[in-house]
């Protein structure tokens, strides 16, 4: 915690004296963090406040929609259900946001003079300021009142509305602590950096839920859903509430205990891997025993597959930046995964056709566009081995196959999982064919591009992709190439629609070998293109990737 943004946490007052409880010391410290962090820049307030009224607005209409519910026949099956949606984004977000609130890592107090339990919950009174609880509040105060029927269930609401809270919480800063050291390495910064696509996912599932429920019949669907999770904290406690309006006392005692326990038992693991936390050495500040191992990648795994050479290095070096650079990583995870879930999602809703199936080639095809900002200010090494056009072009076809090795077999995969749900097999060799011409043009375009228009790619910031003053020539690149993409494909989409207008669809296994020649082609007429562009312009291009 730094000196600038965070007062000086003191050390906790002995018993009886007259000074602060540590909770007060707590809850002051969160909102001086909260204030300090929004004096920064304007830009951060303006996002924070921005993100907070729409959370709120989102949260108010979510409270309406509950009271409206009151009465309806269905509103138990809809609460405990959203009670347990919320519980498990509480249980996920601090996994991707661990950077969100400085006051989830606890490693910052294992200094100070303080003892895990008051610790605790201190900690869990500090943990109710902010956005998150107080959205929470109102989704939970909104299911209370959507439930309660009569005098004992709105007393029993009284105490679910606060333990449901607690439960939601609890549960993040449980998790948040036993994997604090995971979300400080570089791979807890991954899966920050992935969380769009959490979010991006999450919202195809959602979706595809709701489509599904209208097909079913509406809310009756979830019922026997609902009948299992009212019995799964924290949606027990509004389990319970509904248990006490139809005078099942017994069930609604057993339902209410199982949310008590389940808090008690997240405390209590909270305070042991806190207790671990503030005993145990990191492991990575400890000398391994033993002589040290020496890493090397050659003569190892994938490595032995690939050939040698300047080929074999510059296609290992591209694989292992998509393995390990986080922003290449998240670039390159996102476009397998929407590649994927276009196509099968529009199949699964009966609404597609296998020709998404090229959604996949080109979502992949898009990694080969400015192969030489990847680098960053590291080309400066490759661009030390660069002294002919035959080197350029040996450099450019080592990157494009190494991405091959993911983009060939992945598109293949996608095209037959496509064929497989709508059952069209008929259409499967020109669907493949389609897709091998078009990563063929985007290998292609993508290769010009990178030597016409490369641009730096910031590593000092999550979500910046392109350095100030270089956006117009991330346009060009991305979109200019992908314009050119699709007009080095035309031809054998062209061909495709001329077999089936002419009934002629017996023929349209030829597209298959046509489609994967005329790619094979293109990209290797791109990369003859693009090569001597590198090395004429190898002094622009590595002023241009070092920027920002």
């Amino acid at each position: 915690m730094s000196a600038t943004s965070a007062p000086v946490l003191p050390a906790a007052p002995a018993a009886g004296a007259g000074g602060p409880s540590l909770t007060s010391v707590l809850v002051r410290l969160k909102l001086s963090l909260l204030r300090n962090g929004l004096r920064q820049s304007g830009g951060r307030t303006a996002a924070y406040v921005t993100s907070a009224v729409f959370a709120l607005l989102f949260a108010a209409g979510l409270f309406l929609g509950l009271v409206l519910l009151r009465g309806n026949d269905h509103a138990g099956t809809v609460v405990v259900l959203a009670t347990a949606v919320l519980a498990l984004g509480w249980a996920v977000m601090p996994l991707f946001f661990p950077s969100g609130d400085e006051t989830l890592d606890p490693t910052r107090l294992v200094m100070l003079p303080l003892r895990p339990r008051p610790l605790i919950g201190a900690l869990l009174m500090s943990s109710l300021v902010g956005v998150g609880p107080l959205f929470t509040l109102c989704l939970v105060a909104g299911s209370a009142v959507a439930t309660a029927q009569g005098a004992a269930a709105v007393a029993v609401s009284v105490v679910a509305v606060p333990l449901t809270l607690l439960v939601c919480v609890a549960l993040a800063r449980a998790v948040a602590t036993a994997n604090v050291r995971l979300l400080t390495s570089r791979k807890g910064r991954d899966l920050a950096v992935l969380s769009g696509l959490v979010v991006a996912v999450g919202f195809q599932v959602v979706n595809f839920g709701a489509q599904r429920l209208s097909e079913a019949g509406g809310l009756p669907a979830l019922d026997p859903a609902a009948a299992v999770v009212r019995w799964l904290p924290p949606a027990s406690a509004f389990g319970a509430v509904s248990s006490v309006g139809e005078g099942a006392y017994g069930r609604a005692a057993a339902q209410l205990l199982l949310s008590v326990g389940a808090l008690a038992g997240l405390l209590y693991w909270w305070q042991r891997s806190l207790v671990k936390l503030m005993t145990a050495p990191d492991s990575s500040t400890i000398a391994a025993s033993g002589p040290a191992r020496q890493e090397s990648s050659a003569g190892t795994g994938l490595a032995r597959l690939l050939p040698d050479g300047r080929t074999g290095a510059a296609m290992w070096r591209t694989l292992r930046y998509v393995w390990r650079d986080p922003k290449t990583k998240a670039a390159w995870v996102t476009s397998l995964a929407i590649g994927l879930i276009v196509p099968l999602f529009n199949a699964l809703q009966g609404a597609g056709t296998i020709y998404f199936a090229c959604f996949a080639a080109g979502m992949l095809g898009i990694q080969m566009y400015n192969q030489f900002g990847q680098d960053t200010s590291a080309f400066w090494m490759v661009a030390l081995t660069i002294s002919s056009t035959r080197d350029a072009y040996l450099e450019l076809r080592a990157r494009a196959l190494a991405m091959l090795l993911i983009t060939l077999p992945y598109s293949a995969l996608v095209t037959v999982a496509t064929a497989a749900l709508l059952g069209d097999w008929r259409a499967l060799p020109e669907a493949l064919g389609l897709s091998f011409a078009l990563l063929g043009a985007m290998l292609a375009t993508g290769a010009v591009s990178s030597a016409r228009f490369p641009y730096s790619i910031p590593q000092d910031s999550g979500y910046k992709n392109v350095a100030p003053g270089q956006a117009g020539l991330a346009w060009i690149s991305i979109f200019g190439g992908m314009l050119g993409g699709a007009l080095i494909c035309a031809p054998v989409v062209a061909l495709t629609v001329w077999i089936h207008a002419s009934d002629a669809e017996h023929w349209s296994w030829l597209l298959l070998p046509l489609g994967a020649v005329y790619g094979a082609l293109a990209a290797a007429g791109g990369l003859r293109l693009a090569a001597p562009q590198t090395a004429a312009r190898l002094p622009e291009i590595l002023t241009a990737v070092s920027k920002g």
